[in-house]
């Protein structure tokens, strides 16, 4: 069966449109005190098109949450603001969005970072949590970094560094990731407690 051609075009208008809209960058999901803010490196042309974190469907961030013990149940993207309600936030290193992560220079890392550091000192959130090492690389001037929990902190809150879950990383499969993300949710809720029952 043909698609419908008028509505083919109405769905291009409006992703191009979002893509002006939201060539600044997506808006964070955050509040003050949270125990998490999670940290992308920057957002993908999908995401910018329809104006969610972590739209393209072959990104693994939203099951690997769930799966590791954040949320009650896999959020859609459309659904990043119910994160709040589990103590957790996102936000982006860099706000310009690329094709790829591999697009952005160390330029563009110090450029965003007084901004991104003003940020976290002003929300205070209990971990950032980066999605991979390039930005935070930078941002700590440290060349060498290991996964997990750091030894320095940025704008007060402790710093973590987990795999990026982008369906590019092939290094990392689906049970790797959850390990190392349920690692970070191990630390922030010592007795191993899933995520509230009262949740939504």
């Amino acid at each position: 069966m043909r698609g419908n051609p008028t509505a083919d075009v109405m769905v291009s208008q409006t992703m191009s449109s979002n893509l002006q809209k939201y060539s600044m960058g997506l808006p964070d999901v955050i509040s003050s005190s949270l125990n998490v803010v999670f940290c992308g490196i920057n957002p993908g042309m999908r995401s910018a098109a329809v104006g969610l974190h972590f739209a393209n469907r072959s990104n693994r961030f939203w099951r690997v949450l769930y799966l590791a013990g954040f949320t009650s149940r896999q959020l859609e993207p459309e659904e990043a603001h119910l994160l709040l309600d589990y103590g957790c936030g996102l936000t982006s290193a860099v706000a310009r969005p690329t094709v790829s992560a591999t697009s952005l220079s160390r330029a563009d890392y110090i450029a965003a970072y007084p901004v991104f550091e003003h940020k976290v000192a002003k929300y205070k959130p209990r971990y950032l949590a980066f999605l991979g090492k390039p930005a935070c690389s930078v941002f700590l001037n440290q060349r060498n970094l290991s996964w997990g929990l750091q030894p320095t902190t940025l704008g007060g809150s402790a710093v973590w560094v987990l795999p990026n879950p982008s369906g590019l990383n092939c290094a990392f499969t689906i049970d790797m990731l959850t390990d190392a993300y349920r690692e970070l949710f191990a630390a922030i809720t010592p007795r191993g407690r899933q995520a509230r029952a009262d949740g939504p």
